[in-house]
């Protein structure tokens, strides 16, 4: 082999640019568990053959009830903003509110068996048919999430920021050199549920900082955006040299 051949094999190859998305979601998104919990009682309830129900059916009503619960939280969980210090306010009047319960059954023995029987009473049932619209109705509100963000995301690749938006697909660019980042946790159930924030980008030149919400696993798309901007620094200090 040539000392030719051997210097171009030895060589180095270029790094391929490194392209990163950046979507911002519907807060929608976050309703997976309630339509995971209405498959699943879709599914067995469809097995089971309970077509009609009553509130006598045992099964029918232990799904409706966890169904309910699920919405319930799930709902509660999109609808207002937990960050840190809300979330440990929560968790503190939840706290409270299970002590004095506690405490007042401690008082009044008999407050306990009325609880449990008003509880008790209330047997709400739903047969397959309503989870399989339930589920049918939610999986077309995914595929148009998932159809809309395809028009209105962001890139940054080859050394720009780039804003995909619209039908047509109309693009605007940044720059990319001296773009800051800073990465917020708005809500710490949304991050629990797929490690949603928020993250503010600061392109250089630009007095208006651009807000994207809902970025899902915002910590990991963090971590590769201060890699792909650091290679950026890199590149341009090699050019200018």
């Amino acid at each position: 082999m040539s000392g030719d051949e051997t210097n171009i094999e030895n060589t180095p190859k270029a790094p391929k640019s490194q392209k990163i998305y950046l979507v911002p979601f519907p807060k929608f998104i976050f309703m997976y568990p309630t339509f995971i919990v209405s498959l699943l009682a879709w599914a067995v309830l469809a097995m089971r053959g309970y077509k009609t129900v009553t509130p006598d059916d045992s099964l029918p009503v232990m799904m409706t009830g966890i169904f309910l619960g699920v919405l319930m939280l799930n709902t509660f969980v999109i609808v207002f903003d937990f960050p840190r210090a809300t979330s440990l306010t929560l968790i503190f009047i939840l706290t409270t509110l299970a002590l004095g319960g506690w405490m007042a059954v401690s008082i009044k023995p008999d407050l306990l068996p009325a609880v449990e029987n008003w509880v008790m009473a209330l047997r709400p049932a739903a047969n397959s048919t309503f989870y399989g619209c339930i589920s049918v109705a939610m999986l077309l509100m995914y595929i148009a999430v998932f159809a809309s963000v395809r028009m209105n995301y962001w890139e940054l690749s080859n050394n720009e920021l780039l804003h995909h938006h619209g039908i047509l697909s109309d693009l605007k660019r940044y720059p990319a050199p001296q773009l800051r980042v800073d990465k917020e946790i708005n809500d710490v159930f949304e991050f629990i549920l797929l490690g949603a924030g928020r993250l503010i980008l600061h392109p250089a030149g630009e007095t208006r900082a651009i807000v994207l919400d809902n970025i899902l696993f915002v910590g990991n798309k963090e971590r590769l955006l201060t890699q792909a901007l650091g290679s950026i620094k890199v590149k341009i200090g090699n050019d200018s040299a």
